[in-house]
């Protein structure tokens, strides 16, 4: 007769059996995209990302963190479209950012009001010239125009140069001009005596410098 087993033997058995079974699964819808990080530096960072998206529409970074953060975004737009308290208490505790969570449901989910998914669009960039990593844009499907266009430069009005303005006319301009006295015609001129001929001049003599006078 075989010896009967002791029960915790039986139960040692047992659980080295289902810990290999479960070693052996495959990670099927276990996805997880770490990006270097401990678990509460990640949910930082996603969450940060998640609320610079809601406050300016479209952001810059890296194609691992925006298909990081897209399946975080996309739920609290789901948050925002239930709109009860109970949703906004749970955004709150991801964004923990009183004024963007209230954008996120009184804007953003409202515009997506008739869409059932893919609230967000990944356009992906060139590498980045530093470490040659992948860059992509990231931004809300129902803001494109909100994102795309810049407020224009309002143009300063050309000064206008200032109009002649009319001349008032005075009352003394409005009466009618006096009548001058007529002028006198002038006296006839006398005439002047006559000057007395110029006299011609006389020729100077020449002075040589050069030559010394015999008398010296």
């Amino acid at each position: 007769m075989a010896l009967r087993q002791r029960p915790y033997l039986l139960l040692a058995n047992s659980k080295r059996l289902c810990e290999d079974r479960v070693s052996s699964r495959m990670r099927h819808q276990k996805k997880t995209i770490k990006l270097g990080r401990t678990a509460d530096h990640r949910r930082a960072l996603l969450a940060n990302q998640v609320c610079a998206l809601i406050q300016h529409q479209r952001i810059k970074t890296t194609l691992a963190k925006a298909k990081a953060v897209r399946p975080l975004a996309e739920r609290m737009v789901t948050l925002g479209k239930n709109g009860s308290i109970h949703a906004r208490r749970r955004a709150l505790a991801v964004l923990r950012q009183k004024n963007l969570v209230k954008k996120l449901f009184d804007d953003i989910a409202q515009r997506s009001a008739e869409r059932n998914g893919g609230y967000t669009r990944i356009v992906k960039l060139g590498a980045r010239k530093s470490d040659s990593a992948r860059m992509a844009f990231i931004e809300w499907v129902d803001a494109e125009h909100i994102a795309e266009e810049k407020p224009k430069k309002e143009k300063k009005a050309k000064r206008k140069e200032p109009e002649a303005k009319p001349q008032q006319i005075t009352p003394e301009a409005e009466q009618p001009p006096r009548e001058e006295p007529k002028a006198e015609a002038p006296a006839p001129r006398q005439e002047e005596p006559t000057a007395p001929p110029a006299e011609e001049p006389k020729p100077k003599k020449r002075r040589w410098f050069g030559r010394k006078s015999d008398n010296s």
